[in-house]
């Protein structure tokens, strides 16, 4: 694993060790802190975050059996791999689930709901030019919640938060890449011009738009690694 990725955690007591543990690897896979293919080391981690292999042990059975790590047989723990597959399938769903929250939030959405995305894409615009890629992946989910919210759907929204975990993690290594903020900002502020509008079709229209270019990101960065390999 290299260099420390980690920091001791902080006690929660409302939390069993294990899951504070657990959240702090699932957060590190999601963000990318952990690569696909990378070895979990347990005495390594239960240094680094300060606690013993116990609740590391734990923690990684759990992370096995959500899909974020593979047992490989006397050899480890390994974060898992990601597929053209996996990419393929996260965002054809993702696209639809868009394309229908932004279609809803241009026909519900109240003058409150516009204020709360307009203040939205002032917040991830000041971020355009930062390194600060986690601040940038929580202002980005924080822009789509709002438009899951003003769909006024709460079916689509609990279906969104199923699929959670997989659209962060690749969030996160879409808005890694050079200058897909700055153009994801772009296409976030013409959706809410088409909210604002109400003109149903075209919100619906840049919001699969919106998640297909990020896909393109996505399975570009997916094959430069491949051919690293």
């Amino acid at each position: 694993m290299g260099k420390s990725k980690f920091v001791p955690i902080q006690l929660d007591q409302y939390k069993p060790l294990r899951e504070i543990v657990f959240e702090v690897l699932k957060d590190a896979i999601i963000n990318g802190k952990l690569k696909p293919g990378e070895r979990l080391m347990e005495i390594q981690l239960a240094e680094e975050l300060g606690v013993s292999r116990t609740p590391v042990r734990e923690a990684i059975r759990k992370l096995e059996l959500e899909g974020f790590l593979v047992i490989v047989p006397r050899k480890g723990a390994y974060v898992a791999g990601i597929s053209f597959k996996d990419i393929a399938d996260v965002f054809e769903v993702r696209a639809a689930l868009e394309a229908l929250a932004a279609g809803l939030a241009a026909e519900r959405v109240t003058e409150a709901g516009l204020d709360e995305l307009e203040r939205s894409l002032v917040q991830i615009a000041e971020l355009s030019d930062s390194d600060d890629l986690g601040s940038v992946v929580e202002r980005d989910t924080s822009f789509h919640d709002v438009i899951y919210k003003a769909s006024r759907n709460q079916c689509l929204v609990q279906i969104v938060s199923n699929l959670k975990d997989q659209i962060q993690r690749f969030r996160a290594a879409s808005l890694a890449r050079p200058g897909r903020t700055k153009i994801a900002i772009h296409e976030h502020r013409k959706i809410v011009e088409a909210i604002a509008d109400r003109n149903v079709e075209l919100a619906q229209t840049l919001a699969r738009e919106h998640i297909e270019n990020a896909e393109q990101v996505m399975l570009s960065a997916f094959q430069e690694d491949k051919n690293d390999q």
